[in-house]
């Protein structure tokens, strides 16, 4: 029976969930499987991963395929780099002790580089708030001095008319007085 890592969908429409199993290679996607090795939700950033490390492990050196899928998330959890150096102390090219620094180094720079991802996103979404909210103050400024021009002109229209209107009523009312009488 050929064996072979894969996923199997469920969730609901546009929204998947998958179960990571181990199935008989002529089974359905969606059919029975052999074992549940964990889950994957790809719909959360960064995709949630929850694996049984040894059973898949277990699998991977039992010689099951892997599908394409599969094998990006199990390199990324580190069950073909757990693999790769088993197979050294197999061919006595490493020690068990020596694989097993080697794997924590990588699992420790793995997870160093996930952090330092995690820290660069923050920065990024602080940076652009901060450029948003300088922007909105350059908008709110801008407007404030363009409606302080326009209360100005405004100000200063009025002004010109009433000084006009006041300059036409001196007019007349000096014409007024000249053509009085004066009475002594």
């Amino acid at each position: 029976m050929a064996t072979k890592i894969r996923l199997q969908r469920s969730g609901k429409k546009k929204k998947a969930l998958y179960s990571m199993v181990v199935a008989d290679s002529r089974c359905k996607r969606d059919g029975k499987f052999i074992e549940k090795l964990g889950t994957f939700n790809p719909g959360v950033n960064p995709p949630a991963v929850v694996i049984n490390f040894e059973r898949a492990l277990y699998w991977v050196k039992t010689g099951a395929e892997i599908s394409d899928s599969m094998k990006t998330v199990l390199s990324a959890q580190g069950v073909l780099m757990k693999k790769h150096l088993d197979g050294g102390v197999t061919k006595n090219a490493l020690t068990q002790e020596q694989a097993d620094a080697k794997f924590q180094t990588w699992l420790d720079g793995k997870q160093s580089d996930a952090e330092k991802a995690t820290k660069a996103k923050a920065l990024a979404i602080e940076d652009a708030k901060r450029k948003q909210i300088a922007a909105e103050k350059a908008a709110n400024v801008a407007k404030a001095e363009a409606a302080a021009a326009k209360l100005a002109e405004a100000t200063a229209a009025a002004e010109a008319t009433e000084v006009t209107e006041v300059a036409e009523e001196a007019p007349a009312a000096d014409a007024a007085a000249d053509e009085a009488p004066i009475a002594e």
